[in-house]
């Protein structure tokens, strides 16, 4: 599968809020399309994020979709919830020990080179608003898309479950990006760990 043509597809057939356009402009300034979607686990190879984003997508739309959820805001936060990504990572390499041959050998290797530390949920939030406004659940969602693994959440924020106990979206987002992450996209780091 072609993940930026289809990422295309998908942003320009579901989303249709003012801004819109401005912002898929800004992203494709961006290394959106070609950034890896983490530094070592899943998606780390270019072009990682966008497909995890597709990926997110189809899992929330295909598992959690139900009568009265609108397709505009699955897509905005199933597509757009990792826009935090772009301009993140820093592309290189890094000897590793071949244990074959006993030779060093350059591997690829990400890096993170954060420009703008606001932290992850907040920092998609932030971007996206610059150019669409967000509907309450849709921000709330994006923010906490990281559930456990957020910095708030295992410094003890409480804040994650009145999210979760209020927007099922949110909810729907997180489990998503876990069935994405774990199972759609086990096998795709291109890093040694």
């Amino acid at each position: 599968m072609d993940y930026r043509q289809e990422f295309i597809s998908l942003y320009k057939d579901k989303i249709h809020r003012n801004g819109a356009d401005r912002l898929l402009e800004w992203l494709e300034g961006t290394d959106f399309f070609v950034a890896p979607a983490s530094t070592k686990f899943h998606g780390a190879c270019e072009g990682g994020l966008v497909q995890h984003s597709v990926n997110v997508y189809y899992a929330m739309r295909d598992h959690f979709f139900e009568e009265g959820d609108q397709e505009e805001s699955f897509a905005l936060c199933a597509l757009l919830h990792d826009l935090c990504k772009a301009n993140f990572y820093k592309k290189g390499t890094r000897n590793v020990k071949n244990e074959a041959t006993g030779a060093w050998e350059k591997v690829l290797n990400y890096t993170i080179e954060d420009q703008f530390a606001y932290g992850h949920g907040e920092k998609s939030v932030w971007l996206i608003e610059r150019f669409i406004k967000l509907k309450p659940a849709e921000a709330i969602a994006i923010r906490w898309h990281m559930g456990g693994f957020d910095e708030a959440a295992r410094g003890g924020s409480f804040a994650i479950s009145q999210a979760y106990d209020q927007y099922p979206l949110a909810v729907k987002l997180h489990m998503a990006d876990l069935y994405a992450t774990y199972l759609m996209e086990k096998g795709t780091s291109r890093v040694e760990r």
